[in-house]
């Protein structure tokens, strides 16, 4: 009796149109609604579905989707399945007690389970045991979900070469893995949980590298050998990094490549934001400003407190013959260059200049404190150091404030050795690249002078006469780029676990890239722009969302100008997995094809960054390259680029004439050229900069007239810094 009436039930459900079929799947969760039964759900600390119900929640999402979502949909982000999308949402949640925040995770998990029921139709139907293909009927089990039409339309897409071609290659990729999943259906979630339950632990999560070993241990019990070789190897890194760095333990153990937003050996659900990493609201200029005023006051307590503790020591010493004072047996008598450093908040070195360690020296006329040494500093490292011993007679309280006069210094802080650099036309005695000094303008454009050919020096001459007799052309002005951005953020990032290993996440929207997802950065990206290094891809994508917030969408220019990921488009990956990579411009390019756009593409060769612009539309690819190379260089990226704009020719929707490659034009920029192995990336970024800066979607082949010259200054590089320290200080990534 009860059968007949689910039966009469089920038939009145499967005619309403708002859900086809979807209550007639999973009885008991459908049966348990009817009788008011809400099933509960359960999630772990990071983000996963966990037991009780984890495992039904997925089978009935699983036949919502089966139901409501053709098999021929290749893309689950097409806005046309929203409608869909919503009505499936609207089902988990009538009969399961859910969060609305955790909707997200259940459309990822049913776009997973729809990618599977097409592989499990796919390889049951439509294969023979040797991999052909196989024009099968629908089968009869299916024909209440699938209909005629689209069981014709999903086998016309499985015989497409160009899917064939990938199916192919994912294939090979997956058919012989070097460390294989033993633990069937059973998520890492549902592991991790079980793992904790059976040893009785207090802790909510395991580490990486501990979940990795055992969904790897199979019936026998006992891990493979190779297995066990990586779980070692991850106890003795786990030993000397941060806890918190469980992602790159696992990583550096496996020797493999990393990918933005990705956690290994944590499974499906978990992303760097859900292990611990909260974004938090970005502060506003007040916030920021009480922030620094409070950072302020705190200095100023601090040289208070070291001025009163100076006044004990000092006394007045206008007679000599009163002063007992003999040079530091640790140091050699005399004059010699040294380092400055502090010990507090932590040691660093913050000046340079020369000890004088002679006996019976004064300081001011006044004997020096004890324990301490007379030093003129030369150079400030860090300008905003305060002074162990603040200066009576100059007013110096900071170390810039002291650069050209006497200080004292505490001999446990002085390293002598270095050789203060001088004004002089020698390159030998150029400023090294690396320190951050506050040697004055004058200074530095002295020494770049020094350091520049005679070929150079004419070139930036005439370089600046073209754009100051442009009469009617626009000239950009330059603001003198400062430290106090690098100053700040640094100072910002000591009080944080980034040092330590720590990281942070910088959220990249989908209207950058084409895809949404969170950029993970830690210490080693700040210390390649405070140390001037070579930047990796997490400074350059952090950048592009700089300029994305910044130029380009407050002026409506995402409508005239895109982006690239350089984590997808680079020299590596279009050597190991081109069709990766031509699947993933050709659908940015084709998501863009009615309108006129110039795309950027910073391009990694493995050691080096230049720019490629593209207008897909025009078929003009322009390569700049900061070390005055030309295309022929990167013989695989040109063809990657044509084949790309060639296929895009073809898909196109309006009728385009019938041309050949040839079509296709690749122009040289002349663009200002890079003096040292270390300024590539800062170039790439400032030719992005500089074109959204002036909006147009043609580049000149000598360069836009406004930015001409024949290389980037100092200023300019480090006007990139700034805007990045800055940007890094909105976003709040110390917090």
């Amino acid at each position: 009796m009860a059968d007949d009436q689910h039966e009469e039930v089920s038939k009145k459900v499967s005619a309403e149109e708002e859900i086809r079929r979807g209550i007639t799947v999973m009885r008991r969760v459908v049966q348990g609604k009817s009788r008011g039964i809400i099933l509960d759900v359960y999630w772990s600390n990071q983000g996963q579905l966990i037991e009780p119900n984890g495992h039904t929640l997925t089978s009935f999402i699983g036949a919502l989707v089966r139901n409501e979502i053709p098999i021929t949909c290749d893309d689950w982000r097409n806005k046309e399945l929203n409608e869909s999308k919503e009505k499936i949402w609207s089902e988990i949640k009538r009969c399961f007690n859910i969060e609305e925040e955790r909707r997200g995770f259940c459309m990822k998990l049913a776009g997973k389970l729809l990618r599977g029921f097409q592989t499990f139709l796919s390889s049951k139907f439509l294969k023979d045991a040797d991999g052909n293909f196989v024009d099968a009927e629908l089968p009869k089990k299916y024909e209440s979900l699938i209909s005629a039409e689209e069981w014709e339309a999903f086998k016309s897409k499985r015989q497409d070469p160009v899917f064939q071609r990938i199916s192919a290659t994912n294939r090979e990729r997956a058919s012989s893995p070097a460390y294989p999943y033993r633990k069937g259906r059973v998520g890492y979630g549902r592991l991790e949980q079980s793992m904790l339950q059976k040893e009785e632990s207090s802790e909510t999560s395991l580490p990486a590298h501990v979940l990795w070993k055992e969904a790897r241990v199979g019936k026998s019990g006992v891990p493979q050998e190779e297995v066990l070789h990586v779980y070692q190897k991850c106890e003795e890194l786990s030993q000397s990094l941060s806890p918190d760095d469980t992602k790159g333990i696992l990583s550096r153990a496996l020797d493999v490549p990393e990918y933005s937003g990705r956690v290994r050996g944590k499974g499906f659900g978990v992303t760097p934001t859900s292990l611990s990493i909260k974004k938090g609201k970005a502060p506003s200029n007040w916030e920021l400003h009480a922030r620094l005023e409070a950072m302020q006051a705190e200095l100023d307590a601090l040289r208070r407190e070291r001025e009163a503790s100076a006044s004990t020591v000092y006394r007045d010493a206008s007679d000599k013959d009163s002063i007992n004072c003999t040079f530091q047996p640790n140091i050699s008598e005399g004059i010699s260059h040294c380092q400055l450093y502090l010990s507090s908040p932590y040691y660093r070195m913050v000046g340079k200049g020369k000890v004088h360690n002679v006996s019976g020296v004064l300081l001011h006329t006044r004997e020096l404190p004890a324990g301490c040494l007379k030093v003129s500093v030369d150079i400030a490292v860090e300008p905003n150091a305060a002074l162990p011993y603040p200066s009576d007679d100059s007013d110096a309280t900071t170390v810039h404030e002291a650069v050209g006069s006497f200080v004292a210094w505490p001999t446990n802080l002085i390293c002598v050795g270095y050789e203060t650099p001088t004004k002089s036309k020698s390159k030998d005695n150029a400023i090294p690249r690396h320190t951050e000094s506050t040697v004055s303008r004058k200074e530095l454009q002295e020494n770049e002078v020094s350091n520049a050919s005679a070929q150079q020096k004419k070139e930036v001459s005439n370089a600046s006469a073209r754009v100051k007799s442009s009469g009617g052309k626009k000239t950009v002005a330059r603001k003198k780029p400062t430290t106090k951005y690098r100053s700040c953020l640094r100072t910002f990032l000591e009080m944080t676990d980034i040092p330590t290993g720590g990281v942070r996440i910088v959220h990249m929207e989908v209207g950058i890239f084409g895809f949404d997802y969170d950029q993970m950065i830690g210490n080693e990206d700040f210390m390649q722009v405070f140390s001037h290094e070579e930047i990796g891809v997490t400074v350059v994508n952090t950048y592009i969302r700089f300029l994305y917030d910044k130029l380009m969408r407050p002026n409506g220019l995402d409508v005239s100008f895109g982006f690239l990921a350089p984590a997808t488009v680079n020299l590596g990956l279009i050597l190991s997995r081109p069709d990766t990579v031509t699947e993933y411009v050709l659908r940015i390019l084709m998501d863009n094809k009615d309108a006129e756009k110039l795309f950027f593409i910073p391009f990694n060769t493995g050691g080096h960054w230049l720019l490629l612009a593209i207008n897909p539309i025009q078929e003009i690819v322009y390569y700049l390259d900061s070390l005055g190379n030309d295309w022929t260089t990167y013989p695989d990226m040109k063809v990657l680029i044509d084949t790309v704009l060639q296929a895009f020719r073809a898909q196109r929707d309006i009728q385009t004439s019938r041309r050949g490659a040839n079509s296709i034009t690749w122009i040289k920029v002349a663009c200002p050229q890079q003096r040292n192995q270390i300024d590539c990336g800062y170039f790439m970024l400032r030719f992005m900069r500089d074109t959204l800066a002036l909006g147009r979607l043609k580049i000149p082949t000598d360069y836009f007239d406004e930015f001409k010259c024949a290389f980037y200054t100092k200023d300019q590089v480090d006007e990139i810094k700034e805007e990045w320290c800055q940007f890094m200080i909105k976003l709040n990534v110390c917090s």
